[in-house]
Order: C-alpha cells, then structure tokens, then sequence
C-alpha cells in the first residue's frame, strides 16, 4: 500500500504540472476563460492529491485497514473530481453534452473529503 500512495503520487504530480504547462500555454487559445478557470482548479486538485499521497505513503504504516481507505479515497477522489473537470472544461470545444458528468465531481469531492478525514483519525 506504501508503494501505491507513492507511485500514485508522484504520477499524479507529474500529471498536474504537465496539465498546468499544457493548460497555461495550448488552451488559453482554445478555451474560454471560464473553461480554463476550471481547467486550473483540476489541475491545483490533483497537485493536492499528489502531495497528499506522498505524505501518506512516506508517514503511515498501514497496519490497520483504515489507512489504506485514506489513499483510496484521496485517489479515487482526485480521479473522479479532477477528470470530470478536465472533461467538462472541454464540453464546449468538442461540442458534446457531458452533463453526466455534473454530479462525478462532488462524489470524487465526497471520497478527497472521506480521505482527509481519515486521516485526521489516523492523527488523533
């Protein structure tokens, strides 16, 4: 589990600075500034997450069970809430209908909640 939070973490980091570059320089052309705004907040997300798995994997044990939901929900959560960002960021451009993807974000939102929370557990 220590070497998921880590890998996972560090994917997901180099993941957020390259949709940073790619969102700062290639989409400031294509995308209105609303998308773009939207488009940040998955990246900054995902850098959060990438953070936050590094402290987990170098910081817990993973002796009980519980600590390896906080990863879970940290990961999964970032995943759902950032890619359903970066998905609807483009719904304009590739003129399709992603409203399915509306209430992904709040859930992947939820499990980053759930995550954090369990870590506030793990610390008390």
């Amino acid at each position: 589990m220590k070497q998921l939070a880590l890998i996972s973490g560090s994917i997901l980091g180099i993941l957020s600075i390259v949709f940073g570059a790619f969102g700062a320089h290639a989409l400031k052309k294509v995308l209105s500034e609303d998308r773009l705004s939207s488009f940040e907040v998955g990246v900054r997300y995902q850098m959060y997450a990438a953070l936050t798995l590094l402290l987990i994997g170098y910081n817990f044990q993973f002796v009980d069970s519980y600590e390896r939901w906080a990863v879970y929900g940290i990961l999964y959560g970032c995943i759902l809430f950032s890619g359903s960002i970066y998905l609807l960021s483009f719904k304009d451009l590739w003129k399709v209908n992603l409203c399915f993807l509306g209430p992904i974000t709040p859930l992947g939102g939820v499990f980053m909640i759930i995550g954090w929370l369990i870590i506030l557990v793990t610390f008390l």
